[in-house]
């Protein structure tokens, strides 16, 4: 959305219909994906009895989601989030409705199975960031603060990992993998159907921005400026540079990036491999598994709420990093010592209240700094390299477990976890994460630097050189299997 679509959404009266509608469709094809999660593992162990084939599975739809979005940015900004949204939904629907339907037809060799499973990966990459991308236009229908927007996004992704498990344990248990796949199918469809339907007419719209994109800094310096084409929009690869060249100048954004990425590769090795290992060990066989995702999801529900309720009146970075303090490394020392499960699940409890104000805050840093017409693109790239280890991370789990067992690895895990978050918050990058609280929705830098009033910088933040620092990706581990 450009500014000029943002100062329009603020003229017009206000309505939580854009905001119902994104989180709907947010709510719909995400417990679908996460019934899916279920049933589709299930469905592979019955009908090759392979824990390998189970694997490859899983590894053939998280590459093409993390690959294929890398480069979708440039789609989104022209086509608009709302197209992109409902048409790769309906791919979705209609690729995961052949899994069911193939295999009743007898008709579904494994080959076949994994094309359609990387056909949902690829193309679901895009959905689930178009949909993140119109979040902060809803919030100027809505006229709500960004923290509480995203807080609520947040709520809509913990909700759907708590509900989707249960409603997916249930319906494999009672009907069989194949009900479970049909109803991520129709899941999709509807998530399609709502964007089309509820969204009012107008709204995700292609951004119609300046072919050159800038960071404040050189915004600041007209001169510094790459020439614009005179001869129509931008190409392709001129827009996915000019997100890079975004991405590559915010040295806040990089931080953060780094900082994701790893803990985004421990939390994929701990859910996959790490947690059921230690429930079968300890005894407490799936049921414990089932515990402690319950536990956890619990209580990063009412973390994200209490973040859209009051993350906007909280210091970001104190916050954001208590919160990676309760939410890393103690799930890890915790299953190392072979603890009681009471205290398992307690720990499990604070943890996962700790990360439920990890993405609302997250969310609101980047749509105050990212210019509207660069959502995409940056967060298309910024997404992408913090989830590039999430297919590798169960692979290393489990090749480091076989290698010294399962407590060293626990210990390991938690103690690069902690080395991680607390060394990154050393970084003075983060000083930066509250400076733009309040300027609202980053429009084109240019359009902004003359409509938005002067805020004064902290103390240091000139010297600091970090400029205006932008960041468009979420935390893996807190929000969709966490």
């Amino acid at each position: 959305m450009t500014g000029s679509t943002a100062v329009e959404a603020v003229a017009a009266p206000r309505s939580l219909r854009p905001l119902v509608g994104v989180l709907s469709a947010m709510a719909v094809s995400l417990t679908g994906t996460r019934v899916s999660a279920i049933a589709l593992p299930w469905f592979v162990l019955a009908t090759t009895g392979s824990a390998t084939m189970t694997g490859v599975v899983a590894f053939v739809e998280m590459t093409p989601y993390v690959l294929v979005k890398a480069f979708t940015g440039p789609v989104i900004d022209r086509l608009g989030p709302r197209v992109v949204s409902w048409t790769t939904d309906t791919v979705s629907a209609v690729a995961a409705a052949l899994v069911p339907l193939l295999h009743g037809l007898g008709l579904l060799p494994f080959w076949l199975l994994l094309v359609l499973v990387a056909t949902v990966g690829a193309v679901r990459g895009p959905g689930d960031l178009a949909k993140e991308v119109m979040v902060p236009e809803a919030a100027d229908h809505a006229r709500v603060p960004l923290e509480r927007a995203t807080g609520l996004s947040g709520v809509t992704e913990r909700l759907a990992s708590t509900i989707g498990p249960a409603v997916g344990g249930g319906l494999v248990a009672l009907l069989g993998p194949m009900a479970g796949l049909t109803l991520n199918a129709v899941a999709f469809g509807l998530g399609a159907l709502v964007v089309l339907v509820v969204l009012p007419r107008g709204m995700g719209r292609g951004a119609i921005a300046p072919a050159t994109a800038k960071s404040a800094r050189a915004a600041e310096s007209v001169e510094s400026a790459q020439p614009t084409r005179a001869d129509g929009p931008a190409g392709y690869w001129q827009m996915f540079r000019e997100g890079f060249t975004f991405l590559r100048g915010e040295p806040l954004l990089l931080t953060v990036i780094v900082m994701i990425a790893v803990t985004n590769l421990l939390d994929a090795g701990f859910m996959t491999v790490l947690v059921p290992l230690w429930a079968q060990q300890s005894g407490g066989g799936p049921a414990a598994i089932g515990l402690t995702g319950s536990a956890w999801g619990i209580a990063a529900v009412t973390g994200s709420l209490i973040a859209a309720a009051v993350a906007h009146r909280l210091p970001r970075r104190v916050v954001f990093f208590a919160g990676f303090l309760l939410c890393g490394a103690p799930r890890f020392l915790v299953l190392a010592l072979d603890a009681p499960i009471g205290v398992v699940l307690a720990v499990f409890a604070v943890g996962g209240f700790g990360s439920g104000f990890l993405n609302p805050i997250l969310g609101a840093v980047t749509f105050e700094r990212v210019p509207r017409h660069l959502l995409g693109r940056v967060g298309a790239l910024g997404d992408s390299l913090a989830w590039a280890g999430i297919p590798l991370g169960g692979l290393l789990a489990g090749a480091a477990v076989a290698l010294s067992g399962l407590i060293p690895v626990l210990l390991v895990g938690g103690g690069l976890y902690f080395a991680t978050t607390s060394l990154a918050a050393l970084r003075p990058e983060w000083r930066e994460m509250d400076r733009l609280r309040g300027r609202g929705p980053a429009a084109d830098p240019r359009e902004a630097e003359r409509s938005a009033p002067p805020v004064p910088s902290p103390p240091g933040a000139a010297e600091s050189g970090a400029g205006a620092d932008r960041h468009l990706l979420s935390v893996a581990g807190a929000k969709p299997d966490g």
